[in-house]
């Protein structure tokens, strides 16, 4: 096995693998855009070069279909998980980077007008509540007798984004329109 240099996405895809099982670069990138895709933006291109970059390195095992269109189905190996484990274990000492154009007109909010600010704020929980009631499934259909792509824990994999302006039934409401009082129902 060589030793290869890992970057964010060769650990996204061996935890993908770890988590959901033996996959094509295509079920990978299903798996991804219904899950970390929410909240990790990269080059989905990196899905379909990266894992054989990974089995080169003993990371993964790659077969490919015998009939048919003849997909590279990859999986994680033991030392794929021994290289994953250990970079969960490693303390990450970096600023989360965050990229929102939301966030970025607000933190200039004060070079315009009042009701711009409240349009913005308006304009980002309109995409984000069409999101809670989305009939797209969480997790996307596979081809016949392979399982459904997924990708982490488990746990349910379409999540509506977060962003400025969106509140939990538990937090209290500022009303910004009104200059209301936080806390005020």
């Amino acid at each position: 096995m060589s030793t290869i240099a890992l970057s964010p996405t060769s650990y996204l895809v061996l935890g993908c693998l770890a988590t959901g099982g033996p996959s094509t670069p295509y079920e990978l990138k299903q798996a991804v855009t219904a899950s970390i895709g929410y909240f990790w933006s990269f080059p989905h291109s990196q899905l379909y070069s990266e894992p054989a970059r990974l089995a080169g390195a003993g990371l993964l095992t790659e077969q490919r279909e015998q009939g048919g269109r003849r997909r590279r189905v990859f999986a994680i190996t033991e030392p794929g998980r021994q290289a994953l484990r250990a970079w969960l274990a490693d303390t990450t000492a970096t600023l989360p980077d965050i990229r929102d154009i939301g966030l970025l007109k607000l933190f200039f909010g004060a070079l315009t007008e009042q009701d711009n600010l409240v349009a913005l704020a308006h304009g980002n929980v309109r995409p984000i509540s069409a999101g809670w009631h989305s009939t797209k499934p969480l997790v996307p259909s596979s081809p016949p007798g392979r399982p459904a792509p997924r990708c982490g824990s488990g746990l349910p994999t379409k999540a509506p984004r977060q962003h400025f302006g969106t509140r939990s039934p538990n937090t209290p409401r500022h009303n910004v329109e009104d200059g209301g009082e936080r806390g005020a129902r």
